[in-house]
């Protein structure tokens, strides 16, 4: 490819932009798409059921929730009332990000809304906030790299996850937790930041202790939303 061809605004050149911020992101999960292929075929799904719910959930969190419960024979109802309370923080993040996208044609939202997974949210988030704008082709440069590789490697850690006898001993199971609290440190800079992330935390160890998993990533999620709405505007008069 010229150097004309990647000109500064061209589609092109938008496009491997995304695909370079995709690149923490691929690295971070690809142990986690591994460890999901691995517990997955462990809690009794097929290899071919494995990288299906990868590519038609696409959801990590709630793959995970998913899986655990398919292994303990809960009724299908419950897994996806369960994996709905997971993934209910992707409807905060579709009000979020939805007037980015509003100019883009129904079709093209759509297929970002399917890809709409916590970095991605949180790299259009931080695009848009430095007066860029998010285009599709920059977010589908981000997106396909990562589905693709989570996929893949969903399937790599479902054929071969039994040479691994205990993925927990290894700490792998530990890699969700990092990841998000990456994902989160990427809002630093926001007013209250600091006060809302300790609020939802503290409200989710909570619901987790009385309530009980999955409802404690939407009830924290909820406190959060609360708390900061909560708060008086900058520039409010006090």
């Amino acid at each position: 490819m010229s150097a004309e061809t990647l000109t500064e605004n061209s589609p092109a050149s938008d496009f491997w932009l995304g695909v370079r911020a995709s690149i923490p992101t691929v690295v971070a999960a690809s142990p986690f798409a591994l460890l999901f292929g691995a517990l997955a075929v462990d809690n009794g799904m097929s290899v071919t059921e494995a990288t299906l719910m990868s590519a038609t959930i696409y959801g990590g969190a709630s793959q995970m929730v998913g899986i655990e419960l398919f292994g303990h024979q809960v009724a299908p109802w419950l897994i996806v009332l369960s994996i709905f309370a997971v993934n209910f923080r992707h409807v905060l993040y579709s009000a979020s990000v939805g007037p980015r996208l509003a100019h883009w044609p129904p079709i093209k939202q759509a297929i970002a809304y399917f890809f709409l997974v916590d970095p991605q949210y949180a790299e259009a988030e931080v695009k848009s906030e430095r007066g860029e704008e998010v285009t599709f082709v920059w977010y589908m440069g981000m997106a396909l790299p990562i589905y693709m590789l989570w996929v893949a490697l969903s399937a790599a850690g479902a054929a071969f996850g039994g040479l691994i006898p205990n993925p927990h001993a290894i700490g792998l199971d530990f890699l969700l937790p990092i990841y998000f609290l990456g994902l989160v440190t990427e809002f630093r800079d926001r007013p209250l930041w600091l006060p809302v992330v300790l609020i939802s935390a503290a409200a989710s160890i909570l619901a987790y202790k009385f309530v009980g998993s999955p409802w404690h990533v939407s009830i924290g999620a909820a406190a959060g939303i609360v708390f900061a709405a909560a708060m008086p505007k900058r520039g409010a008069a006090l």
